[in-house]
């Protein structure tokens, strides 16, 4: 009986652990209900009152009656529906001196005889209260300039900031707070652990509106820095009524957060995991999560298969030297791109494990290995006892001729873009220069290193070479990565070339079409890598049963 391989069961595994998860966030959805002959709580929103709802902004979080100052008040709060409150607030000198700022939510049933400060509402028996806070300390992003331009003075002060950089309070100019309004009802003995810290209760077993900060909402582009002259500010403070769904979703994102930030994941990682689960359904999320599953699986799986093609690949007829060795270069030049603008991990580790696959394949096809003289001093020598078959040097004189014609269009086109980017554009560094103009040109022109491929693959009339189990994974990673293009937070040259990809293999798979594998044939040695695979395990069970 043929047993499944261990990468069907492992995918298997992964696939089962996948779909228990996305069960487990359905029910998330699902809000508990009141038994009969059962205590149970009742909402306060049950009988649609009318309520109050008042701003407040201090420097402190527990702020004494003269630090507060009132910023806005609505007699007739409409919690049914979501609205977007614009607001000005003066910056405290406390908070322009890199300080803190904190905002203080406060909400009440609506009366005509009320003492509208800070201390009197929270006072109120039936007050709702929240505090969110406003500012946030981060490295302020360096400055970029004209190289050719005038050059900055460092001074001693400034040296000492690009040594160690200072943190800088920053503004939220949009916060978000939310009230659930879903619930009218919640039995005692199954009281959702989540609501336990926001949960009050009256008299006749009743329980307050619970309202909480929306965390998902505040992302790195809406902080701005606060500076000694930023008198007057404006943020913008949003309110969406939600499920009690949604609020076990966001603290469930938060237990993961916390998490990623003990493994060492960046404020940038963190907020493109907040940004997957912010503005969307249930639906939606679920394809999300789904989707992003599938990619890690299939990235998996192409990392395998193309390990496996070209650790017993003994002869290179077919393929594209200057195409392996280009790979190798423009993924080391994507992957230091990726690393100078503070990319997230989630794009950097896959481009990392791809430029040392792609190094290693480079290794491979140039025939390198790796010696020691004295023991010590590594360094790379040309295998010379391995002979090159006829087929193999008219594939590398193919490759050569293509590539002969290809530089005269490549070069020129690099280093008019260098230039340019050079006298028009503004740079962190001359590092920074370089690296985005070897990366614009790679990612603009990159492609045409795929046409010494594709010149092989027509004049030999065959693609039976190419590894093609681990290229169909890529595809479907290349269309995978079309989605995600607009979910995570990349460089636009990055997100182009996605695109880009899609193209690429299309035209691959054209070849495919048009040179169909013919198997009868008795030259072609390396027709599929399920051939090979299949061999090796027939081998096996021989020996088994020797």
């Amino acid at each position: 009986m043929h047993r499944p391989s261990w990468t069907i069961v492992i995918s298997g595994i992964f696939m089962g652990y996948i779909v228990h998860s996305l069960y487990s966030i359905s029910f998330l959805f699902v809000a508990p209900s009141c038994v009969k002959h059962e205590p149970c709580m009742k909402s306060y929103l049950h009988h649609e009152p009318k309520l109050q709802l008042h701003f407040f902004i201090s420097p402190m979080s527990d702020p004494i009656p003269n630090e507060t100052e009132h910023v806005y008040s609505t007699q007739e709060f409409n919690y049914t529906k979501q609205q977007s409150l614009p607001v000005s607030l003066k910056i405290p000198a406390k908070t322009r001196q890199n300080g803190t700022l904190f905002l203080h939510i406060i909400i009440v049933p609506d009366s005509q005889n009320r003492d509208y400060s800070f201390i009197k509402l929270k006072m109120d028996p039936y007050v709702v209260y929240t505090r969110i806070k406003l500012t946030q300390f981060i490295v302020p992003e360096a400055e970029v300039f004209n190289l050719l331009g005038e050059k900055m003075k460092i001074t001693k002060k400034t040296a000492l900031k690009q040594i160690k950089p200072q943190t800088i309070s920053h503004l939220r100019s949009q916060v978000t707070f939310t009230m659930i309004t879903d619930i009218s009802e919640l039995p005692h003995r199954e009281i959702p652990a989540v609501l336990f810290p926001n949960l009050r209760l009256i008299h006749d077993n009743m329980f307050l509106p619970i309202i909480n900060y929306d965390f998902l909402h505040t992302r790195h582009k809406d902080l701005v820095k606060i500076t000694s002259d930023s008198y007057l500010m404006n943020v913008t403070i949003e309110y969406t009524p939600i499920s009690i769904g949604y609020l076990r979703l966001m603290y469930q994102v938060k237990a993961s957060i916390e998490a990623m930030k003990t493994l060492g994941f960046s404020d940038s990682d963190i907020d493109d995991a907040k940004g997957i689960f912010a503005d969307t359904n249930i639906y939606l999320l679920i394809s999300t999560i789904f989707i992003a599953s599938m990619h890690m699986m299939f990235d998996f799986l192409a990392f395998k298969n193309d390990i496996n093609f070209w650790r017993s690949k003994g002869s290179f007829e077919g393929l594209s030297v200057s195409t392996i060795v280009w790979r190798a270069f423009s993924q080391t030049i994507i992957f230091f791109y990726l690393i100078n603008e503070g990319t997230s991990l989630l794009i950097l580790i896959p481009s990392g494990i791809s430029t040392l696959i792609e190094f290693w394949k480079m290794k491979k096809v140039l025939r390198l290995e790796i010696v020691r003289y004295n023991g010590i001093i590594p360094k790379l020598k040309l295998q010379k006892n391995k002979e090159i078959d006829s087929e193999e040097t008219k594939t590398r004189k193919y490759d050569s001729e293509s590539l002969y014609y290809l530089m005269y269009l490549l070069y020129p086109l690099i280093i008019a873009g260098a230039i340019y980017s050079l006298i028009y554009q503004p740079h962190k560094s001359w590092y920074s220069w370089c690296i985005n103009s070897l990366v614009n040109g790679v990612y603009a022109f990159g492609f045409l290193f795929m046409l010494p491929q594709l010149f092989v693959n027509y004049k030999l009339k065959s693609v039976a070479h190419l590894p093609w189990r681990a290229f169909m994974y890529k595809a479907f990673n290349t269309f995978i990565d079309d989605v995600f293009a607009f979910i995570i937070t990349m460089p636009v040259a990055h997100r182009v070339a996605c695109f880009r990809d899609d193209a690429i293999f299309l035209v691959y798979l054209y070849q495919r079409w048009l040179y169909p594998v013919d198997k009868s044939r008795r030259d072609t040695i390396t027709i599929t890598e399920e051939v090979g695979a299949s061999v090796i395990e027939n081998k096996t069970s021989l020996k088994k049963l020797d």
